[in-house]
């Protein structure tokens, strides 16, 4: 436990508190002044709220800089900081391993926007109801990822060997992905769903924003809770970031382990995407060989450790360089190859 919490505080204590004080203040604005009335989010303010999101990630970068600069945190979980020569040069190690795992992060959790656009669909959640389903999942994400990290982090430092299997991991799935590219999920199979129904009473409507309402019960007559579809809805977005997680932690894993970069990253990462969903949502289809790009990706990183004991250590910048190649290439692709169709639905 001490040696977890060796880990996890590899940053003074003052630095993670003010770093979760800005989330929460974010959150607070989002739900409490943004949308304290439920209305559908247009895309417009969609795209605002996901450019502020961007430009606050992009800002923390120069935090990042500064932190490591300074000398707050010396990189010593990560030898690719530590080993630096100068506070200069540690600090811009640490801010291109910051960008690097924001971006990666970012486009993985892309295709959680095509699972997630699938779930509201099924349950045919009205888009003014939906922002609050994201909302408490960033406050799942947040947790989840923390207790994911820490204990990756952990385990590292104590079995450097993971970086290993987690690496083969990466190049296995990124292989998969490619083959599974065009795959879509079919959520009235999803086992959390079947779990759901056989076990939990769910209104067959849906009730505002409420995730639980009080009825009666049709065998007993007495009032009891039921859960409404928007709470099956925030279980399952729940579960499948639980799942896209198993490959996105290992991800930036590959890259740094310091546990700082990796959760900071991860949060904005998220955040920013979740607040573009209204846009990208409408225009999914649009982003096909985007996933072919998230592969490649995935099996770059994975095997990069295992490359670079031929090579020897390949640094941050081009690790950079080529997840902006590949996702730049990826996206360009896609629009290209959909800018036929979307003139033709414009002209609908």
């Amino acid at each position: 436990m001490e040696f977890l919490f060796g880990v996890w505080f590899g940053m003074p204590i003052w630095v993670w508190a003010a770093f979760l004080l800005l989330i929460l203040a974010i959150l607070y604005i989002d739900l409490a002044v943004l949308h304290q009335d439920a209305h559908e989010v247009s895309v417009r303010e969609s795209a605002l709220m996901a450019a502020a999101c961007m430009g606050l990630a992009v800002a923390f970068s120069g935090v990042v800089w500064y932190l490591y600069y300074k000398g707050v945190n010396t990189g010593g979980l990560d030898p690719t900081i530590a080993g630096q020569l100068s506070d200069r040069a540690r600090a811009w190690t640490a801010w291109e391993l910051y960008m690097t795992g924001w971006v990666v992060e970012q486009t993985l959790a892309f295709d959680n926007i095509f699972v997630m656009s699938l779930i509201f669909g099924y349950f045919a959640v009205p888009s003014k109801y939906q922002h609050r389903v994201l909302f408490w999942g960033i406050i799942g994400v947040i947790v989840l990822r923390a207790i994911m990290i820490a204990a990756g982090a952990a385990l590292i430092q104590h079995f450097h060997w993971l970086l290993y299997v987690f690496s083969a991991f990466l190049v296995f799935t990124g292989i998969k992905m490619l083959w599974l590219a065009d795959h879509k999920p079919d959520i009235a199979a999803n086992p959390i769903l079947r779990l759901m129904r056989r076990h939990m009473r769910i209104t067959d409507q849906i009730e505002g924003e409420r995730f639980f309402v009080r009825r009666r019960d049709p065998t007993t007559g007495m009032m009891v809770n039921w859960a409404t579809p928007l709470f099956v809805c925030l279980v399952l977005i729940e579960f499948a970031d639980l799942i896209f997680a198993v490959d996105s932690v290992p991800a930036i894993f590959a890259l740094t382990t310091d546990p700082f970069i990796v959760y900071t990253s991860n949060i904005f990462a998220i955040m920013g995407l979740r607040s573009l969903y209204f846009v990208l949502a409408s225009m999914v289809h649009r982003f096909h060989y985007l996933k072919y790009a998230l592969s490649l990706v995935l099996i770059y990183i994975g095997g990069k450790i295992f490359l670079q004991q031929l090579t020897g250590k390949i640094p941050p910048e081009v690790s950079l360089a080529v997840t902006f190649a590949l996702l730049g290439g990826g996206i360009a692709l896609s629009l290209w190859s959909t800018r036929t169709k979307s003139a033709a639905e414009k002209s609908a």
